[in-house]
């Protein structure tokens, strides 16, 4: 955690794109299965602090047919994305990017704990 602690704080001010995983990371997991969806903690805050002209793409395993039901229940709460991609994989996410010539590396992964919400993250950035 003391990397990604020492990365957030040295972000770079450039426009930025944000791949969020719905379900355990700002969704009850499988809340959607058993009921409704249900925000998890600390989610409206980050969306709060995640600038205007940063984009949003939210990645989900959740079926298709589910789509209509997410896709609601995230203007329901506000909460803008620019993608959303269903039907993924349940496996690890890979993420394959280039450094910027001054050597600024362009890929960060920060890996939540299921359900426990994004305050973490939130506490990062804000350091």
């Amino acid at each position: 955690m003391k990397l990604i602690k020492k990365k957030l704080s040295r972000l770079s001010l450039l426009p930025k794109t944000w791949l969020i995983d719905l379900d355990g990371t700002i969704i009850l997991h499988n809340s959607h299965i058993v009921a409704d969806n249900i925000l998890l903690d600390k989610v409206a805050d980050l969306w709060k602090i995640i600038p205007k002209k940063d984009k949003i793409i939210l990645l989900s395993a959740r079926e298709k047919k589910y789509s209509i039901k997410t896709i609601n229940f995230l203007k329901k709460n506000k909460l803008r994305y620019d993608h959303i991609i269903f039907d993924l994989n349940v496996g690890e996410r890979i993420i394959v990017n280039d450094k910027k010539p001054d050597g600024l590396k362009t890929a960060l992964a920060i890996n939540l704990k299921r359900n426990e919400g994004v305050g973490k993250v939130i506490k990062l950035l804000k350091k």
